[in-house]
């Protein structure tokens, strides 16, 4: 098979720790659950002007989404859905959600607050410096974009989906607003 075997040696290192490599590989992702691949530590400032963390919402399911409040369309129709399902559950119910900016340069807290005075009050905006906001979208895996308009203006492309994380702060899943409110609240009442 080798005509030199001075070859050898070094062939079978390199497989060796080729294959030392692949088990790590394996079992690094084995025990590294997918849900923990999202979501995670942050600390951002409320709509109230108060520092909120993750701590915060310990104990009980967040639906978690990621916006902003110069968004034509997407952010105040999701952000609808979300307070339909909030209503749905019932104001004793123990849940919220999240609304955590990808523009922080415009959405200060103050603005947050007027913005979701027209949702359910169990919406809580998060806002914060860039660098705190940007951790916070790198942790849920969040793709934000600016887009660059006329006169200054701008958009942001941005993931749309809506973070279900459980009493312990873990991703379960995308939660589907595409459906009856009390559907979904029946969904989100399995992790109370």
């Amino acid at each position: 098979m080798f005509k030199n075997p001075r070859l050898i040696l070094p062939a079978v290192l390199i497989a060796l720790s080729l294959a030392a490599l692949a088990a790590a590989g394996y079992l690094m992702l084995r025990e590294t659950p997918k849900q923990s691949l999202i979501g995670g530590p942050f600390a951002l400032t409320a709509q109230d002007g108060r520092t909120v963390t993750e701590k915060d919402f310990a104990g009980r399911p967040v639906l978690v989404f990621f916006g902003y409040t110069h968004c034509p369309d997407v952010c105040p129709t999701t952000l609808f859905e979300v307070s339909e399902v909030l209503n749905a559950l019932g104001p004793q119910a123990k849940t919220n959600a999240i609304f955590i900016t990808v523009d922080p340069e415009r959405d200060t807290p103050a603005v947050l607050k007027d913005y979701l005075g027209s949702f359910d009050p169990r919406v809580v905006g998060l806002s914060g410096d860039r660098a705190a906001v940007d951790a916070a979208i790198r942790a849920y895996r969040v793709y934000a974009k600016k887009i660059p308009g006329q006169n200054g203006e701008y958009t942001y492309d941005h993931t749309a989906l809506v973070y279900l994380m459980d009493k312990n702060g873990r991703f379960v899943g995308a939660f589907n607003l595409d459906r009856k409110p009390a559907d979904a609240a029946a969904q989100l009442r399995e992790y109370l």
